[in-house]
């Protein structure tokens, strides 16, 4: 009896129908950018931003809590628009340290989906030689199965928003605090294509 249960048992799953695996997706590089924004002692909001970075995304549609993100770009890759502020930024060791820590990294530790199109990604955000959790608030702009655009074109494609907001002086670069916030808000938009 024990071994016709056991038989009957492996019969049954194995006329279930094969999960499906996560999908890999890798990000168009020439469409994701960080945006932040301080203000500047109350005279002018100024803007900077990393663009044209890459990152990987293991998207599992059937359960997109299961899903994974990770993210690698040189932090000497910010854009000012203006020489002088970048060199400050990145050259004076006021608040980068670049030459002991090149690289911003983020990896996903978990996912809760909100709603529909909406989820929050927790992850570790390492910036400037320190690890912090951050969580991102995220929006699913839109999948397709074909994207329009080469050199992707007719591949699966997703299109995302996320925003956070980062203390400054958890990185090691609070200089000029309280004149200038410590609370940076952060703008993310990436749009990722299946890998091939």
């Amino acid at each position: 009896m024990i071994k016709q249960t056991a038989l009957a048992a492996i019969l049954s799953a194995a006329a279930l129908p094969a999960l499906a695996a996560p999908e890999a997706y890798t990000f168009n590089e020439s469409h994701s950018q960080a945006l932040f924004t301080y203000d500047h002692a109350g005279f002018s909001t100024t803007f900077g931003m990393y663009s044209g970075f890459g990152g990987d995304i293991m998207f599992d549609a059937e359960d997109p809590a299961n899903s994974t993100v990770s993210v690698t770009f040189p932090a000497s890759e910010m854009i000012t628009g203006w020489d002088g502020r970048s060199q400050h930024f990145l050259q004076s060791g006021d608040f980068f340290k670049l030459g002991e820590f090149p690289d911003v990294t983020f990896e996903s530790t978990s996912i809760e989906v909100t709603g529909e199109t909406t989820a929050n990604i927790t992850g570790d955000l390492t910036l400037n030689g320190v690890t912090k959790s951050v969580v991102l608030e995220t929006v699913l702009n839109q999948m397709t199965e074909e994207y329009p655009f080469p050199p992707y074109q007719g591949r699966k494609a997703m299109g995302l928003d996320a925003t956070t907001t980062l203390m400054r002086s958890d990185y090691n670069l609070g200089m000029f605090t309280p004149f200038i916030p410590d609370e940076i808000p952060v703008t993310i938009s990436i749009e990722a294509v299946a890998a091939e």
